[in-house]
């Protein structure tokens, strides 16, 4: 079983738009703070895709993570606002995943937070592993919230050079687990390699899964 989730959706139209034709059931990440937000979602939910928040969280260096984005030493009440903001740009959701975040999935207080938001609204994280210091699996364990990991980045860069050599590492990782995850994003190589690459991942015996049926998977095991 293999689960792609695409992340920045709603940033580029184009992109968007494209990913949503992609022959499976792909789970989308959704920048809440993105213009006709609910419209794409609605759509994408229609396809058959499932759906994320991509909750913008401060990264270590200066990129901007957005508006609205959670930071490290904010009170209780701005990072509750700021969250509460980004859930509630669209629905028909199961979860988040960090947009950037490097610095803010480091912090322990801080993820307890989020963590405890979201077992409130019975929802999932899927930590994007953005710094190898990440407190989300712990945060989310204290929390009794259900929790995934990307197992691989497919494009790192836009030029998406890497892409056909994280397939292949993908596939080794799901071979071996029973389960593997990949984060991409709409860029036009990736989407290029990904049309290519599905049907001859379903001929070689590779069934592609929302990101829940890789938790009940996980859960299972």
């Amino acid at each position: 079983m293999i689960a792609i989730v695409i992340d920045d959706m709603g940033a580029n139209r184009n992109g968007t738009e494209r990913a949503m034709s992609l022959p499976a059931p792909i789970t989308f990440a959704f920048l809440p703070y993105t213009r006709n937000v609910t419209s794409s979602v609605k759509l994408a939910r229609e396809r058959g895709h499932e759906i994320l928040v991509h909750v913008p969280m401060e990264p270590v260096g200066k990129d901007d993570p957005g508006p609205h984005a959670l930071r490290v030493g904010e009170t209780d009440e701005q990072l509750r606002t700021d969250l509460a903001w980004c859930l509630d740009q669209f629905g028909g959701y199961v979860g988040i995943n960090n947009h950037m975040g490097s610095r803010f999935t480091a912090d322990a207080k801080g993820m307890a937070l989020v963590m405890a938001t979201l077992k409130d609204r019975g929802l999932l994280f899927l930590d994007s592993r953005t710094s190898a210091q990440t407190q989300a699996a712990n945060a989310a364990r204290a929390a009794g919230l259900p929790t995934l990991s990307r197992d691989v980045f497919l494009d790192n860069d836009e030029e998406g050079g890497e892409v056909k050599a994280e397939l292949g590492r993908l596939e080794q990782i799901a071979l071996k687990h029973g389960v593997a995850i990949a984060i991409g994003h709409p860029h036009p190589v990736t989407l290029d390699m990904l049309e290519k690459w599905i049907p001859d991942a379903r001929a070689r015996g590779f069934t592609l899964v929302p990101l829940t049926a890789a938790l009940k998977h996980r859960e299972a095991s």
